[in-house]
This record gives structure tokens, C-alpha cells and sequence, in this order.
């Protein structure tokens, strides 16, 4: 006689063999999500932290430039710089602007403004 097969519902076996399948593939995808989210998160803190330190140093770079354009106005108001040609209307104001910038700063002393402005000027 054959063995008999059973029909309809899977055993107790196939049962808790189906349950372990399903658990073990919910198990495997919510551990990729994780990694994978993990991935992302670590590659965005990385990039904020590479743009933190780009505009820091473009903070730096911008900050020596102005003291540079600042050492050679002084320079330029010690020194009285008269080998210069006149210069443009527009360019007087911004020379004016920049000379008052540099006097309310505390770069340039009031003799040292008074003197540049009327070199400006003349």
C-alpha cells in the first residue's frame, strides 16, 4: 500500500518550516535597510563635515585677504602714494568707503584718515 498523502493544511512541520522561512527573510531586509540608512547617514555627515571645513577655510582665506587690502592701505596712507594717477569718480568713493571702514575699525588713526582722504580728494 502507498504511503498516504495528506491534502488540504501543511503539517506541524511544514507549519513552523514556512514561519522560519518568512522570519528569517523579514530578519535579512530589515537588517539591509539598517546598513543601508547607516550608509547614507554616515556619507552626509561626512559631507557636512567637508563643507564645514571648506567654508571655514574660505572664512580663513577671506580674512587674510582683508588684512592684506588693510597692511597695504596703510602702506598706502603712510607712504602718501602721489606716483598715482588720479583716480576715477566712482573709484574716489570706494577709496573714501574703504578709507572709513578701515578708520572705524581702528586700523587707520584719525591723522592717518585726515591725510588719506584729503591725498583722495586733492
Amino acid at each position: 500500500m502507498p504511503p498516504l498523502r495528506r491534502r488540504g493544511r501543511p503539517g506541524l512541520i511544514g507549519t513552523m518550516a514556512r514561519t522560519a522561512v518568512i522570519s528569517g527573510t523579514a530578519t535579512a531586509t530589515a537588517n539591509a535597510v539598517t546598513r543601508r540608512q547607516a550608509a547614507r547617514d554616515q556619507a552626509a555627515d561626512e559631507r557636512t563635515s567637508h563643507e564645514q571645513a571648506t567654508f571655514e577655510q574660505q572664512q580663513l582665506d577671506a580674512a587674510e585677504q582683508q588684512r592684506q587690502r588693510e597692511a597695504a592701505a596703510r602702506q598706502a596712507a603712510a607712504q602718501g602714494d602721489q606716483t598715482a594717477a588720479p583716480p576715477a569718480p566712482d573709484d574716489v568713493t570706494a577709496r573714501l568707503l574703504q578709507l572709513a571702514e578701515l578708520y572705524s575699525a581702528g586700523v587707520l588713526d584719525e591723522a592717518e584718515f585726515t591725510a588719506a582722504k584729503e591725498r583722495l580728494l586733492a
